[in-house]
């Protein structure tokens, strides 16, 4: 019998500000959401617990307006100590060094304390040997091949201009050296087989997007004009149907404004219906639970 895949929506009651949310309530989400996902208040049921060295996958390439802001970042990781992670276990992590610094990221490559840092460390760099898995053949970045044995997605949820959408499963053309190589048709199928590469696939154990404020057009760029505070925190274990529900929210939110739909602008994410194709999760309604809480 096919199992359901949960989606917890965590809202918040208070309409972000340009700063974003309070850390307190930024705590408030994050433990009411791994409470949700699983059958007790910590992380454990998503398999994050003592003994696994985490990564946190964020998205700096928008600078500081539309990039994964630190407190929510560091709330994430503040949520995993809570539930028995070593600070040490855990680095936040992107492609770059620079790109993190100009999004307001201070960096940290000490054995101690949490750690954050780029593949474009010294001493960390892309794996020699490429990965070559359906279409794709990339070289993974060794925060995801060797410094991580489990790895959490925590992506903004933003429109794409090419792809449609962008948010868990394309958060990981970050961790790959050439990901303009599979920009073509729509980012498809190369999102889904990027992830369905073993050293995601094995590892992924949770995608977190990051929706307090949304990019609903003519995205991946910032635009002030189509952002939108949404307030709110989406959890899956499932990466298909978290992305799913982050199209469906992309889309209420161009309806409102009278946008076309993605799919009249011939750029709808046909990559997630090739994940789910690919066995990686699901978009049928009838198996995903959707749970909604506000704070």
């Amino acid at each position: 019998m096919k199992s359901h895949s949960r989606v917890v929506i965590i809202k918040s009651r208070v309409v972000p500000s340009p700063d974003g949310i309070s850390p307190r309530d930024l705590n408030r989400m994050f433990a009411l959401g791994f409470s949700r996902i699983g059958e007790s208040s910590s992380p454990k049921p998503v398999q994050l617990g003592t003994g696994e060295k985490i990564g946190i996958k964020i998205n700096t390439i928008g600078g500081k307006a539309l990039s994964t802001r630190p407190p929510v970042a560091l709330a994430l990781a503040r949520t995993l100590t809570e539930g028995g992670v070593r600070e040490e276990d855990i680095v936040i992590w992107d492609r770059t060094n620079r790109e993190l610094r100009n999004a307001g990221y201070r960096l940290n490559m000490n054995r101690f304390g949490l750690k954050v840092f780029g593949t474009d460390t010294r001493g960390v760099d892309y794996e020699s040997r490429l990965t070559l898995h359906l279409n794709i053949g990339s070289r993974f970045s060794t925060i995801q091949t060797r410094q991580v044995t489990a790895s959490i997605s925590l992506a903004l949820l933003k429109d794409h201009g090419l792809a449609g959408v962008t948010a868990g499963m394309k958060n990981y053309f970050g961790a790959i050296h050439n990901p303009n190589k599979y920009h073509g048709d729509r980012c498809n199928p190369y999102v889904a087989e990027v992830f369905d590469c073993d050293p995601i696939k094995q590892k992924h154990r949770v995608t977190i997007l990051d929706a307090l404020f949304v990019q609903y057009h003519r995205g991946p760029a910032f635009h002030p004009t189509w952002n939108q505070p949404y307030g709110a925190l989406i959890f899956s274990a499932d990466p298909v149907a978290a992305d799913l529900i982050g199209w469906q929210i992309i889309e209420k939110l161009r309806a409102r404004k009278g946008l076309p739909s993605l799919k009249d602008e011939n750029r709808d994410p046909l990559y997630i219906r090739i994940a789910e194709q690919m066995g990686l999760g699901t978009t049928d309604p009838n198996f995903i639970e959707i749970i909604e809480e506000e704070i």
